[in-house]
Formats: C-alpha cells, structure tokens, sequence
C-alpha cells in the first residue's frame, strides 16, 4: 500500500533524503535531486502521501536522454523552454523532441545541502548555462524549504474568518500539512541581464496523483487584450476544461494530455485541486508582483512576442501516441517574472503548497472560500 512511510523507505534505497517533520507533517527532499520536495504527508508516517513520484526511473539507476521526470511536489527549473532564448535548445536546432534537452543543472545535478535542521533545509548551486541564441549565464541558485506549523496556515490563508463566514467548525478536524519553497537566483556576469542577452525565470513545478474525481481549479481576471493558452499541446476538449464565473476548472485525471497557462493580467496568487475520490484539497500560493508584465514564453517555436509568457499553468498527463505514458500525474506550475537583473542582483520566487485532507464538505467550502477571499 503506497503511504508516506512505503515512499520514505523506497526512497532511502536509492537517493539522499532528509524530512522535516512538526507533529504529524512530514516533508521529504533530496539534496541528489536539486533539493526537490519529494512527497509530504499531514498524518505522519502512515498518512497520504501527496507527491507523485517516478519510482521506475528513480529506481534504475540510469538517467534517460532528454529528460529524467523523477516527479516530485515542488522542484526549482528554469525557463524558458522553447524559443529564441530557450536553455532547452542549442542554437540552430529545430524546436522538437529530438533537439529537446532538460539541463542537467535542474534535471540530474545535485545541489549543496547548506543547512538543516527539523522544519528548515536550504540548498544551493553555482552554474554556467547558454541559452538559444549563445547568452552564457553566470548564476548562483539558491532555495529554502520551510515546514510550515498550523499557525502560519492559519495567517497565510486567513482561516479564523472562514470560520466566521461558513460557520463550520470542521476545519480543526482537517489534517493539514504545508511547505514553502523560497527560491532565488543571482547574476554572476559583468552584464545585465535583459530583453537583448535573454531572461531567465525561476519555475516551480509539482507532481500529484491524479483521479477520475480530480479538478485544478484557477481563479483568473477577466482580460480584454489577453486570453487563456490552452493550445500547448492542442485545443484541450472542452468536457475538460470549464471556463464559469472568473474559474477555471481543468481536468486533473493523468488521462489525456492538456496544459493551460495563465498571463499576468488575468492571474491571481493562487491555484488549487480538489480530489473528491481521496478527499484531499490542495492549495498553491506564490509571490505575484502586478507591475511586472515580462514573464517567459516557453512555447516550442521562434517567438514574436519571447517575453510574453504564463505566471501560473496546469499539466495533466496521458498516453502518448504510441501508448506509453510518463506518469500518469497531474502539475501545478508558477513561474517569476522575466529576470531583468544587473550583476550580483538577485530574483526571488516563493511558492507554497498547502495539503488539507478529511470531510469533503469542509474542503468545498473552504475551497469556495479561498476562490473570493484570498487576494
């Protein structure tokens, strides 16, 4: 039976792990793996284990060409993808599968772990990485994940006065587990780094078990110059994904491949999944400055407009042509703003994950509540 201990034990077979740990909330990271959060649980060792992971190809022992998707609840990559300034691309190559290579830096390097203690893990990496068009960047990764005590979930998402608007005094009875990613990068060059040299993003992307009864659900603003992409890999079908009210609801079954992504303008600080099969409500919140307009385009192709990108996306998995599937997963994605930076200035990205497990009508409310409430 998959449970948090089965994953804990699995993976000390095969990487370096530490966990942080405050009563019942579990937290696991690899320093082998970037310093990644690998799965959490809100009911210690016997509880649900939230994260997906890749436990063929974390246990063979040999990385695959491309891309080494060891899966993971928050793991710091960097864009953009595709296009002019892409560090997934070598310059001169065709924008395909074939010429489509993770860095190795956010892909299989292992990081320093710096420091540790029972709710605290802070890692680090120093790099050189070229992107399309031959900028070679000299940056210096930082990242911090904090274990978050009930206190702060309390402060963070303002829940004392969702007791008062729902009058349901249930949510003591949730078993809540939440982590905080902090994660900066630095410029080590002599030059600044901006719209002619390319920008980088810090990009934080999650892993979860995906269900039949699984939604993502994206609060937005309305936009008349913007619109919601939906075409990454092809118009997702619309018993997929809802467009009602100011919501998104896309889903997260790991059936069918579809990913949506949100521009500034329409974006708020907050993305969640409700699973009603596992009675599980996931919350993402992030570091979200509106006066910043530059965020990185990742499509696969030479870009007119390279630097208007997502803030926040969704991916759900599914088979392949061929039949052979990744996962199947679902993600939860939020990326920085275009890194405009002068030597030895540094961006930052904070992106916290929020896991609350237990009655399926507390959870819908307090899902209803964070939708209007959280800004």
């Amino acid at each position: 039976m998959k449970n948090y201990k089965s994953d804990k034990v699995f993976a000390e077979k095969h990487i370096s792990v530490i966990e942080l740990k405050n009563d019942d909330a579990r937290v696991l990271l690899s320093p082998d793996l970037q310093g990644r959060v690998l799965t959490s649980s809100a009911n210690g060792e016997e509880g649900y284990s939230f994260g997906w992971l890749n436990y063929d190809l974390i246990s063979a022992g040999q990385y695959l060409p491309h891309c080494n998707n060891f899966g993971g609840e928050d793991r710091y990559w960097l864009g953009p993808e595709g296009g002019q300034f892409s560090l997934f691309f070598k310059n001169g190559t065709d924008f395909d599968f074939e010429n489509w290579q993770a860095p190795s830096l956010i892909d299989t390097d292992s990081w320093n772990l710096v420091s540790h203690d029972e709710t605290n893990s802070i890692f680090e990496k120093s790099a050189i990485i070229e992107n399309y068009k031959g900028t070679k960047f000299n940056l210096q990764l930082n990242r911090k994940v904090s274990l978050l005590d009930t206190k702060e979930v309390y402060k963070n998402l303002s829940l004392k006065e969702f007791f008062d608007k729902y009058k349901n005094n249930s949510l003591d009875k949730l078993d809540i587990v939440a982590f905080s990613s902090d994660n900066e990068i630095t410029n080590e060059n002599d030059f600044e780094w901006n719209r002619e040299t390319g920008m980088l993003s810090i990009w934080i992307l999650g892993q979860f078990i995906p269900s039949d009864a699984n939604k993502v659900i994206i609060p937005y603003i309305d936009s008349d110059e913007d619109e919601i992409n939906d075409s990454y890999f092809g118009k997702i079908d619309e018993d997929r994904l809802s467009i009602n009210s100011n919501i998104l609801e896309f889903k997260g079954d790991g059936k069918k491949r579809g990913k949506i992504g949100l521009p500034p303008s329409m974006a708020k600080p907050i993305i969640m999944s409700l699973d009603e099969k596992n009675q599980t409500l996931t919350v993402v919140t992030f570091s979200f400055d509106k006066s910043k307009k530059d965020y990185i385009n990742s499509m696969w192709e030479y870009q007119a407009e390279p630097f208007k990108g997502d803030v926040v996306n969704s991916y759900n998995d599914g088979p392949l042509e061929d039949g052979s599937i990744m996962g199947p997963f679902y993600e939860i994605e939020t990326s920085s703003a275009a890194t405009n930076l002068k030597p030895r200035e540094t961006a930052k990205h904070m992106h916290t994950t929020y896991h609350f497990k237990g009655n399926l009508e507390t959870l819908s409310d307090l899902k209803d509540y964070l939708i209007i409430n959280f800004k």
